[in-house]
């Protein structure tokens, strides 16, 4: 039996104290009483946890029929709406209401991104973008994505994610770690060494020491770069992890947005050119940021 104290507070009143707290929150505290429950279905409660901007980025969605703010809440948290002529999507984290973006693989900087002979574009029906990007093979992998800080949720602790799969081509990635580094452009960023390697597990690693060949360094197809002895185990950083959608995913780093004033391009990156041997074999998607969420 629901208590009288709390039936006797106007339902309004209920619904405008669930609109300052969490979407999750909110859900949680739906199912104490059908009173609460009754209040958490009001549109001023999700309304409130809908971005400023949520009109502009409805207007390009495709598809979506909502009765409600609450449906349509749910909605963008399931169904990430392509924006920017198709560059972006956007889509809200459940938990929080925070935003979240991917930019897709035609909006990076990709070194050597439209030279054939290295990359090429392709179509895949599970990839949320028309193209995705497909590398055949380059000595010099270089990834590069940027978004406004203006574009983020204030107050948020962001992190970034290169989306990817690996084919039965993928080499290349197996001993030599890529860097990745995330950071506000033209300031210090953080870096840290991640494996693409199909495995997704640390090798023991062999540093190359590519030939030379009159004083330059010899990279052409099937070199067999000299080595020298394992130096031990390397320490990963994040390892790849399976998304839901059935890409694979690896954590680039984070950053913390701060106030609406803050004004600045988040960087983030993914390289390896220190190696010196081919690589290739990956499918980029692209790059997601989506807050962080804490550990309970």
């Amino acid at each position: 039996m629901e208590s009288g104290l709390v039936s006797d507070l106007p339902e309004g009143f209920v619904a405008k104290a669930l609109s300052l707290t969490s979407p999750l929150d909110a859900s949680r505290l739906s199912l104490v009483c059908s009173f609460f429950r009754s209040a958490a279905d009001w549109d001023a409660v999700w309304e409130s946890f809908l971005p400023e901007d949520y009109r502009k980025i409805v207007s390009q969605a495709d598809g979506g029929c909502w009765s409600s703010k609450k449906q349509l809440y749910l909605w963008l948290c399931d169904h990430p709406v392509i924006i920017d002529a198709g560059n972006k999507s956007f889509s809200l984290d459940k938990q929080t209401g925070k935003k979240c973006y991917m930019l897709a693989a035609r909006d990076l900087s990709i070194v050597w991104g439209d030279t054939p002979r290295y990359w090429r574009w392709i179509s895949l029906p599970e990839s949320r973008f028309n193209e995705v990007a497909e590398l055949i093979s380059v000595c010099w992998f270089q990834v590069h994505g940027r978004i406004s800080t203006s574009m983020l949720s204030p107050n948020t602790l962001y992190v970034a994610y290169i989306v990817f799969k690996s084919t039965s081509e993928t080499h290349g990635f197996d001993y030599q770690p890529a860097e990745a580094s995330v950071g506000i452009s033209g300031l210090q960023s953080h870096t840290q060494a991640v494996f693409l390697d199909p495995e997704g597990e640390p090798r023991r690693r062999y540093p190359v020491v590519p030939r030379r060949r009159m004083g330059m360094y010899h990279m052409g197809r099937g070199h067999v770069p000299n080595v020298v002895p394992p130096v031990g185990p390397i320490v990963n950083g994040p390892g790849q992890k399976q998304r839901e959608d059935g890409w694979m995913e690896i954590e680039l780093g984070e950053y913390f947005v701060k106030g609406v004033d803050q004004e600045g391009e988040l960087e983030m990156s993914l390289t390896e050119v220190k190696g010196g041997n081919w690589k290739g074999g990956l499918l980029i998607q692209g790059i997601e940021i989506r807050p962080k969420h804490c550990k309970s």
